[in-house]
């Protein structure tokens, strides 16, 4: 086809009559408009055109933009390959030109758009393109999630379904989702992923993490979705007491009401820059737990993002060491908070049940007394009967 105007998410242009030589006088333009938060990239994988100084003969142009009147991306011709070429914006124009003499088998290329998308929500959702129908191949997606400064950054994966490992290098060399601890690839890289598996819940050190999903030309799966939810929060301890920190600008428009330590007489106090609960350990409902061996003082941090229409209240573990002063913090997600609601229903269901009395075992002490002195007496007669007999 010569020229047209292409949508997908991903797609492949080439010349009239590719691989054949291509036609003398030809004029296509393809448009290529992905979706507003996203660029193009394209790659030409074969190029062989009329080759002149200037390209003025046979040629191919690119515009960042839907006319020729955006801004000059390139204009090539000969045998070498175009370089690999990103718009700023949505859309990319290619324009094809044949002269009336002198051709060549032409070109072959491919696009993709680069998914870029921005989380600045407290807690959210995203998935792979067209999730759960397959993903389109050769995309580079990518997304940014940053929180208010003061944030961390808890990341789940409920759904991991991409083309599997090299079976040689045993590496994600096809298809994979990467976790960067920062808003870009230069930072620290926390995983690799692909098949089906499925990392465990992976927390940032900042407020920002950076998710890419990049796909190759051939198999493609169902893909992924991910949840993320902020952790705004600080806590210390000493021997005796928790203190919680939550620097004001992380929850903007809440009343400090709506963040308490266990109950909701525990409420946090606000300070020139911070909601701060200063919370004694035989105060708020804090209890002590044993694990491999070391004793922990264990609560649960609520803040209320409630907006009158739909309920919304996060529930933190806090946990302090109060033998070495190391205290911790982590989100309860929906699925811990599944898990820990059965195993109270459970626990429920067992304190109503009042099991029958286990009979006695009988004790044979007696018994078996008994039962000596009847041998010795047997014995004892026995022993007379012979002394007569003789």
């Amino acid at each position: 086809m010569c020229g047209g105007v292409l949508t997908g998410l991903s797609g492949v242009i080439f010349s009239p009559g590719y691989p054949q030589e291509y036609s003398n006088n030809a004029d296509c333009s393809w448009t290529i408009h992905v979706s507003n938060t996203s660029v193009v990239t394209l790659v030409f994988l074969d190029f062989q055109l009329e080759n002149n100084e200037g390209c003025n003969f046979d040629f191919v142009a690119l515009f960042d933009g839907p006319t020729v009147t955006h801004r000059h991306l390139g204009k090539y011709c000969g045998t070498d390959k175009p370089p690999n070429t990103v718009t700023t914006a949505n859309q990319l124009l290619v324009v094809f030109k044949s002269d009336f003499n002198i051709g060549g088998r032409g070109f072959k290329a491919y696009y993709y758009s680069e998914c870029q998308q921005v989380l600045s929500a407290v807690s959210g959702n995203f998935s792979s393109p067209h999730f759960p129908n397959i993903y389109p191949n050769n995309i580079n997606c990518h997304w940014s999630i940053t929180l208010q400064a003061g944030y961390r950054i808890k990341l789940f994966f409920p759904v991991m379904d991409l083309e599997g490992r090299n079976s040689l290098s045993d590496e994600c060399d096809y298809d994979s989702v990467s976790v960067y601890d920062g808003d870009s690839q230069a930072d620290t890289l926390m995983g690799r992923w692909c098949g089906r598996e499925k990392p465990s819940s992976l927390v940032s050190k900042g407020n920002k993490l950076l998710v890419v999903l990049s796909t190759d030309r051939n198999e493609a799966h169902r893909g992924f979705t991910a949840s993320y939810l902020g952790v705004p929060v600080n806590v210390s301890c000493t021997r005796s007491e928790f203190t919680i920190l939550i620097p004001q600008r992380s929850l903007p428009q809440l009343d400090r009401e709506s963040i308490y330590l266990g109950n909701p007489t525990c409420t946090a106090q606000l300070t020139t820059t911070s909601y701060k609960i200063l919370a004694q350990f035989v105060n708020c409902g804090t209890a002590s737990q044993k694990h491999r061996n070391i004793t922990m003082l264990v609560n649960k941090l609520y803040i209320d993002f409630s907006d009158g229409k739909q309920q919304n209240v996060q529930e933190y573990k806090v946990q302090c060491d109060a033998l070495r002063k190391v205290a911790s913090v982590s989100i309860i997600s929906a699925e811990e908070r599944r898990l820990e609601e059965q195993a109270q229903q459970a626990e429920s269901d067992n304190s109503g049940y009042v099991a029958e009395p286990e009979a006695e075992p009988h004790d044979l002490s007696d018994i078996v007394f008994i039962s000596i002195c009847v041998l010795a007496v047997i014995l004892m007669v026995i022993a007379i009967v012979w002394l007569v007999l003789l």
